[in-house]
């Protein structure tokens, strides 16, 4: 059930103007029962100014009057609150941000040239001629411009970003980067357990195989001697 836009303030209001039950203000206002005992005894850390829910579009005096009569009845809200909604346009950027857009579009220029212009201000925010600007390096700030990943300047998250890499190389039929980093870590890993193997099958009787020391000369008890 939809509850009042500011739920706290309209329970206030609810508990000094009306009669109703502190089961009914809670579940109209999508508060706990104590939360409404709360704001009845003062006991809040701030107290409230009262909203009206009449007055809001929410509740009608009709429905009120039902919940006065009634302490089982339910009371049902008349309109929600209008809920915000993205307009269509550039993605709002903090202004403690703005100054890092030139940063975050040269970077994805550089290393990510199938975005097109369209697609990096959508996801940064800004307009095709400040990316063009950069691209043909015309931009007035263009020498104190540095590349750098926009998700670490705050700018977009790792998923947009990487949805939208892989959207542009789909779109111009690039086969999508395969990560290789962890490739040589794990060769490297592979040879060193074989040569632990190796080195345990070749301990001397009566000692302990290299691979079962640990740290500081000790034997590993869980590990098999052979």
């Amino acid at each position: 059930m939809s509850q009042p836009l500011m739920p706290h303030a309209t329970a206030s209001w609810l508990v000094d103007n009306t009669a109703l039950s502190f089961e009914q203000i809670a579940a109209f206002c999508g508060l706990h029962i104590l939360e409404v005992q709360a704001i009845a005894d003062d006991m809040a850390a701030t107290k409230l100014t009262g909203r009206d829910p009449i007055r809001a579009g929410e509740l009608t005096q009709a429905e009120i009057d039902k919940g006065q009569a009634d302490p089982s009845h339910v009371l049902m809200m008349q309109k929600g609150p209008d809920q915000v909604r993205r307009t269509k346009g550039p993605r709002y950027t903090p202004v403690s941000k703005r100054q890092d857009k030139p940063d975050g579009i040269a970077w994805i220029i550089r290393n990510h040239p199938e975005v097109s212009d369209g697609q990096i201000g959508k996801l940064i925010g800004t307009t095709r001629d400040t990316i063009s600007k950069i691209r043909d390096r015309s931009h007035w700030n263009i020498a104190n411009i540095t590349p750098k990943d926009p998700v670490t300047l705050g700018l977009c998250s790792q998923r947009e970003l990487d949805a939208l890499v892989a959207k542009a190389a789909k779109a111009a039929g690039i086969e999508a980067p395969t990560d290789t980093r962890l490739d040589g870590d794990r060769s490297a890993l592979i040879e060193e357990l074989r040569a632990q193997r190796e080195a345990a099958a070749n301990a001397p009787e009566g000692g302990a195989p290299a691979s079962n020391l640990l740290p500081g000369g000790f034997v590993d008890p869980f590990k098999r001697r052979d």
